[in-house]
């Protein structure tokens, strides 16, 4: 909006010449989102305070987290509010790509708000079942991926990280490749939500990563340098990853150790699914698994976990999944947790970045 508004003026005055550059407006659209959220904070987590939308705690988890019981939750609406606030402000509203990420994050966002609805306000057992949930996950997921798919001059080729000529093109089954990439994400950070800030601060490591990736695939000559494949607009999708970013820090201000609110199935759903859209318009779905593998490990932990004590008939790979229960009730401190965690998702985001030169 600020853009279709201040930049034609640049023909009167040459200062307005700046809403030009991507690089400028994912800057303000970062620094819009954590202001929003920032501001908002305190009034989002007093509303929801008074609708008594507190913190469901399992009894089988740690003791640690019983105190936790009560602490708002659903604070994934600040983030998708000053998220699309903020991607409305500053990008170009003609790119396809913008809108069909906009949907991502609203539609799975939809889909766990129903479920934190259900389960907090409505005090309906969990919620959504989990057929349900994954009903809807893979109808939008589809639906995202065919929006994708029929976008003019969009390739369906499959970009393999470390090598550049390995791209399998599956056609029109890319749309089937795209919705399992976008459901995969969500679901995986849903499960990494567990901890104070545990999944969010992963979530701004892949979406500043993901930022860098947007403006190359976006940026012909760049794309071309590096030899990866060009995206024509998916540079307005940097825009769009710094307003996460910045959403991301300014819910994190409220959401780290001892958290203030909790993001909720609306949040780790939304949250997800955006920067598997990201991945897909990028061109980098593969490497989402090494952006992302913190939040790969999490859902693994958790599948292996359900499968061997399926096979053994009640025996544990694990004290407790996700796996960072696990590390909790091996007697590590919840901050040691999240920052341990942090620091795994820094360096998988550095490793992933080197694909741009190791090829």
């Amino acid at each position: 909006m600020i853009y279709h508004l201040l930049y034609p003026l640049h023909t009167t005055f040459a200062a307005f010449n700046v809403f030009r550059y991507i690089t400028f407006r994912t800057i303000y659209a970062s620094l819009t989102a954590f202001l929003i959220c920032f501001l908002l904070g305190p009034w989002v987590i007093r509303r929801l305070s008074m609708m008594q939308v507190g913190q469901y705690i399992r009894e089988d988890g740690p003791k640690d987290h019983y105190k936790k019981a009560g602490t708002p939750t659903m604070g994934g609406v600040l983030i998708i509010f000053a998220v699309v606030g903020s991607t409305l402000l500053w990008t170009d509203l003609t790119n396809r790509y913008v809108w069909i990420v906009l949907l991502a994050t609203l539609g799975f966002g939809a889909i766990g708000f129903a479920d934190d609805y259900l389960m907090q306000v409505k005090k309906r057992n969990l919620g959504l079942s989990a057929r349900q949930k994954l009903l809807l996950q893979v109808i939008l997921a589809l639906l995202v991926g065919l929006l994708a798919y029929l976008v003019p001059d969009f390739s369906t080729k499959i970009s393999v990280p470390f090598f550049k000529r390995l791209t399998p093109d599956p056609g029109w089954g890319y749309v089937f490749f795209a919705a399992l990439v976008i459901v995969g994400s969500s679901n995986a950070v849903n499960l990494t939500d567990g901890l104070d800030g545990l999944a969010i601060g992963p979530v701004i490591i892949a979406a500043v990563t993901y930022m860098i990736f947007a403006y190359v695939a976006g940026h012909a000559r760049i794309a071309d340098y590096l030899q990866i494949t060009p995206v024509v607009g998916c540079g307005e999708i940097t825009v769009y990853c710094g307003a996460l970013a910045g959403a991301g820090m300014g819910f994190l201000w409220f959401n780290a150790y001892p958290a203030q609110v909790f993001m909720g199935d609306v949040g780790s759903l939304s949250m997800g699914a955006s920067l598997g859209t990201v991945a897909v318009i990028t061109k980098q779905e593969i490497l989402l698994a090494l952006v992302g593998g913190l939040f790969v490990i999490e859902a693994l932990s958790v599948i292996f976990q359900v499968s061997f004590f399926k096979m053994t008939k009640g025996r544990r790979i694990f004290r407790m999944a996700p796996i960072h229960h696990h590390f909790e009730l091996k007697g590590w401190p919840e901050p040691k947790v999240i920052v341990r965690f942090w620091i795994i998702a820094i360096a998988l985001a550095l490793i992933s970045m080197s694909t741009l030169k190791l090829r």
